[in-house]
């Protein structure tokens, strides 16, 4: 089985690549294409993933580069000629006010958490498609069911994530296709060290919500087994999704929770 995981460097995505690369046997053999801008660290996490027992190729990419990420499917579809599972996973942060986020910003964000993803799933789509089917998972975050502080454009790029692949699995279900949004809470990962901070320069402080956030490794247990049994979505997490509810339920006390809650 081959299985794409983009953001792979660190946080959740390296957490299910060592956690597919251990559930990898002789007589399910497990191939692993990990993608992030970093090479360091991802031959890093790819011979650990190796040792585990897993084979596995790397493909750099910055998602921020619309150019690298026009050839990137075609680059990782080429050296096996299927993608099983691709779970585009990467993402950047921030932590700054609507008047300190600058439209590049904006559009950096946009381009890492949206475009990219949307891009890659339009590549794999025909590909997947014309061998029988494939399934795409994708993360959102909380943040992409309701506003939250701190987070305008991070928290726009994750709502728009759920418009384009539920519309997605809608159009292609039938076809073989299916989705799996993956929707974390507070996973404690270095996304708050690289968040976006006022200037466009990285934050650097782990966030104690983020410190105390549910453990990668076993956010990565819930996310490859709903993929497996081909969860539609799952929330990934602690106390705090309880806000997914309250949202639903209760949308004005979740504004009003919204207006009062720490956003770090």
């Amino acid at each position: 089985m081959i299985v794409w995981i983009t953001g792979a460097s660190s946080g959740i995505g390296e957490a299910c690549a060592l956690e597919y690369a251990r559930q990898s046997s002789q007589s399910a053999p497990m191939c692993l294409v990990l993608t992030a801008s970093s090479v360091e660290r991802l031959q890093n996490v790819a011979d650990r993933c190796r040792q585990a027992g897993a084979e596995v190729r790397v493909v750099a990419c910055d998602l921020k580069d619309a150019e690298q990420v026009a050839t990137l499917t075609e680059r990782v579809w080429d050296e096996f000629d299927r993608v099983d599972i691709a779970f585009l996973n990467a993402g950047i942060s921030q932590r700054t006010t609507i008047e300190d986020t600058s439209m590049d910003m904006v559009r950096q964000i946009m381009e890492v958490n949206y475009f990219a993803p949307v891009a890659i799933a339009k590549d794999l789509l025909s590909r997947m498609v014309a061998i029988g089917g494939g399934h795409i998972a994708v993360t959102t975050s909380i943040a992409g069911l309701f506003g939250f502080p701190l987070r305008c454009a991070y928290s726009s790029s994750k709502h728009a994530l759920y418009g384009f692949f539920e519309t997605l699995q809608a159009e292609n279900y039938d076809r073989g296709i299916r989705v799996t949004i993956v929707c974390p809470g507070r996973v404690n990962t270095p996304i708050s060290l690289r968040a976006l901070d006022k200037g466009g320069k990285a934050h650097g402080v782990m966030d104690p919500g983020q410190a105390g956030g549910l453990s990668a490794e076993k956010a990565a247990k819930q996310i490859i087994r709903a993929i497996r049994r081909g969860k539609r979505e799952v929330y990934v997490g602690k106390t705090e999704l309880m806000m997914v509810y309250i949202k639903r339920w209760f949308p004005a006390l979740c504004a009003w929770i919204g207006r009062h809650i720490s956003a770090v």
